[in-house]
């Protein structure tokens, strides 16, 4: 943990925490992005525009960071392009088996105390872990 910053660390989570209260008080939805984004294309015409602005909103807010702080974010070389692929495929097949992902289980979910979603959170942090060992000391891809 060599590049470990708390404070945008905390500002960042109490960021989510508050965009997820918001979303949830005002509009009576979870914020969880993997249903947010599956419900653009399946959901009822008059149910996708508040999932269209607010997933406009994640982009946006990281395309302001990124021109308000332009070397805050520096993306990580050396991955093949393949791996990347197929981790995506993996991410999104995770997501779907678990009938969401880390924003709806493990912010929203955990914040309800409910049992599936800690177990799920368990669960990806688990594959997480498994991940990186995998990837940095069986395939010796760079960190």
């Amino acid at each position: 943990m060599e590049n470990f910053t708390p404070y945008s660390a905390l500002a960042g989570g109490a960021l989510i925490g508050i965009s997820c209260a918001l979303l949830l008080f005002f509009n009576g939805r979870i914020a969880g992005i993997s249903g947010i984004m599956n419900g653009v294309f399946f959901a009822p015409k008059n149910d996708r525009a508040w999932r269209l602005l607010f997933l406009a909103g994640l982009v946006i807010g990281g395309l302001f960071l990124q021109g308000l702080l332009p070397g805050f974010n520096t993306p990580r070389q050396g991955y093949p392009i393949g791996l990347l692929g197929i981790g995506g495929f993996l991410v999104g097949f995770g997501t779907r088996m678990a009938n969401g992902c880390v924003s709806g289980h493990g912010v929203c979910g955990i914040a309800r105390l409910s049992i599936r979603s800690i177990a799920a959170t368990l669960t990806f942090i688990a594959s997480g872990m498994v991940t990186v060992y995998v990837i940095r000391h069986l395939l010796e891809v760079a960190a």
